[in-house]
């Protein structure tokens, strides 16, 4: 999802794996075999690179520490930071020169994410679920340690949109009516709350103008078209005012209200086959260009003063980001920096400082602090563990080549530093979730441990994967287990083509919707060696109709795109690989979190069973404490493991 600001957006990636689900991870049942120890390599000249090279375990590659958040608090002292170097995520308080890391919070179960500091104290907001079930509360840390649950409750999810002044803030509940977002004002002393707008539209709720008058909102109508509205939360009537009128199928993309409340920014692809940023002015109820790129234009942000903008744009699975003075139309110049995309860009109150994130594929995200003007940027972390060395990691290259149909698919290829045309190399096609995702380049310790065991990966995105236009992006609606399937296949051919690839010793693997792929590419193709699906959907039937309840504005949208089970029954059971268990003939590896909303257990339950009873080999990891998408260090690893072993065995 495209949603910069943290506010409710349209889950576009409907079973995207997640940020921290990318370093997927999950315990074994009781049928997974024993870790073993990598398998000796028989090629002599691949034994000679190999010892060149150093091997890394898994347990190094997750001793890697992972940072979320680095909002910088009222009196440009602190940074809000979550770590997970205890395997939990928690909260520290870090200075700005790195020197001091106070832990605020000791959870050893749920994974706790910061989001932002009180404007005028150091009372601390986060947001925290229950072993993954997405059911979000949103809690207040007070100085003196005490903890606040602002949305008690058992069955809501709640979300923290901004701030509003100093005084209050909004959240953003589906208390009321699971299907649908209702907009509170919380007072910032009391915790009292007030309901600002009930939400009888079923309408997503997006953003709130600074000074509090404004509410924008969005409808979906499909998965190509959308319309976006504005209430004066002045008004009596708070009636939603249409503010995209159009014709056919446009998509449109909130990205928040200019400083000074008169202007709303949104993305558009009206007049271009990527997302432009728009300006709709209030006052005059018209819309105009304001920002436009050869890419989608990913999110448009402001500091706190108004002093600088910051753009980021989705270049070719890159982030590139513009930092433009205001008052001069001048781009700040950045310090020198490593090789990577900058993430998490946030100025302190007084613009004198930044705070940001670099990643890149042979590192983690690692914190900077730069004082505005000075000649270097300050590192603060080393997420990387130091018995790794970088330079040993892999870079990916971008690369494309012809589907069945000559459509061009683009892909991120890594190839192992010990391939070559004398030394061939065992493969696998890395698939993203979604639909609608995108494989990018950065840190993914799951592909860098894999590649630096010698086996090659090429991450595709296939049709249906964002960031590539709207033609691309809609070429899989309706279609899918079928077209985009075939692209999964002819990037297999691609990898043929390498001649440091072994053509024979090819697999598939997944997560979320790419878990679905891979699972069709198992049951519906001969294509591949093995596969490894993780939390992969393979009952659509039961998946569309077992959608999380707040997802409910977004269920004709899905439809849209994946079809209607009450309509479309028939498809859906032929591209469902569960109903086809008998056609799985090479060995599987099947990932599944216990408390996961969105592809339920027992999906995975019933493919392994149906490959069992075909006589297949399968293997079964299972864990009880995590979601859509896993996040405890010690799961990680023993997936990491788990995967290894499994293509050693298999591949």
């Amino acid at each position: 999802m495209k949603d910069h600001h943290g506010s409710i957006s349209k889950p576009a990636l409907l079973l995207a794996v997640a940020s921290l689900s990318m370093l997927v991870a999950c315990n074994k049942a009781p049928e997974t075999p024993q870790v073993q120890a990598p398998a000796a390599v028989a090629d002599s000249s691949k034994t000679a690179v190999a010892a060149a090279l150093p091997s890394y375990t898994a347990e190094q590659f997750y001793a890697t520490k992972s940072y979320m958040g680095n909002k910088i608090n009222h009196n440009g002292q602190s940074l809000l930071v979550a770590s997970d170097e205890t395997g939990v995520f928690n909260l520290y308080r870090v200075s700005l020169d790195g020197s001091s890391w106070q832990a605020l919070t000791k959870s050893t179960t749920d994974a706790i994410m910061p989001l932002d500091w009180f404007p005028q104290d150091d009372r601390v907001l986060y947001t925290a679920d229950q072993g993954g079930n997405e059911l979000h509360h949103l809690y207040v840390l007070a100085e003196d340690g005490t903890v606040t649950d602002l949305t008690p409750g058992d069955k809501l999810k709640a979300m923290f949109l901004d701030w509003h002044g100093t005084d209050a803030f909004w959240v953003a509940s589906n208390e009321r009516d699971p299907k649908f977002f209702d907009l509170y004002k919380y007072d910032a002393k009391t915790y009292q709350r007030t309901l600002v707008y009930q939400n009888n539209d079923g309408l997503t709720v997006d953003a709130v103008s600074p000074d509090g008058r404004y509410l924008a909102l969005s409808k979906e109508r499909t998965n190509a078209d959308n319309n976006l509205y504005i209430i004066d939360l002045q008004s009596k009537e708070q009636k939603p005012l249409h503010i995209t009128p159009h014709e056919g199928n446009i998509t449109f993309a909130i990205h928040g209200f200019s400083r000074d409340s008169k202007t709303l920014i949104y993305g558009s692809d009206q007049n271009s086959e990527f997302s432009q940023a728009q300006q709709y002015d209030i006052a005059a109820n018209s819309s105009s260009l304001y920002q436009q790129a050869d890419w989608d234009v990913s999110f448009i942000d402001f500091s706190k003063d108004n002093k600088y903008k910051v753009v980021g744009v989705n270049a070719d699975a890159s982030t590139k980001i513009q930092i433009i003075d205001q008052n001069t139309g001048q781009e700040l110049k950045l310090p020198p920096l490593p090789v990577g995309d900058l993430r998490g860009i946030h100025f302190s109150k007084d613009s004198q400082y930044l705070s940001f994130y670099v990643n890149a594929d042979n590192s983690p995200s690692n914190l900077y602090v730069w004082k505005v003007g000075e000649p270097q940027a300050k590192r603060l972390t080393q997420a990387l563990d130091k018995a790794i060395d970088e330079n040993n990691l892999v870079m990916s290259e971008v690369v494309r080549y012809a589907s069945f149909d000559g459509l061009q698919i683009p892909a991120l290829l890594y190839k192992p530093k010990q391939a070559s045309d004398s030394a061939k190399v065992p493969a696998l096609i890395w698939i993203h979730g979604g639909p609608g995702g995108q494989s990018r380049t950065g840190y993914n310790p799951t592909i860098q441990h894999l590649v630096n065991q010698g086996y090659a990966v090429l991450s595709v995105n296939n049709r249906g994967s964002s960031g590539y236009g709207k033609t691309f992006y809609h070429l899989d609606d309706l279609k899918h287990g079928e077209d985009d399937l075939q692209d999964i296949v002819f990037g297999k051919k691609y990898l043929q083509s390498l001649n440091w690839v072994a053509g024979e010793r090819i697999g598939v693997m997944g997560g979320s919707y790419g878990g679905y792929l891979t699972m069709a590419a198992m049951a519906f193709t001969d294509e591949f060696k093995v596969g490894i699906n993780i939390f992969g959907v393979t009952n659509w039937l039961r998946t569309l109709e077992s959608i999380p309840p707040w997802w409910e504005s977004f269920r004709e949208s899905l439809y849209a795109e994946l079809g209607d089970p009450a309509k479309d029954a028939e498809r859906l059971k032929r591209i469902s690989p569960v109903f086809h268990g008998d056609k799985v003939k090479k060995p599987v590896l099947v990932v599944q979190g216990a408390n996961d909303p969105r592809v339920l257990q027992v999906e995975s339950d019933e493919m392994v069973a149906a490959i069992k009873k075909n006589g297949v080999p399968v293997e079964y990891v299972l864990f009880p404490d995590e979601g859509h998408g896993f996040v405890k260090k010690a799961n990680r690893i023993t997936a990491q493991q788990a995967y290894l072993s499994f293509l050693q065995k298999h591949l």
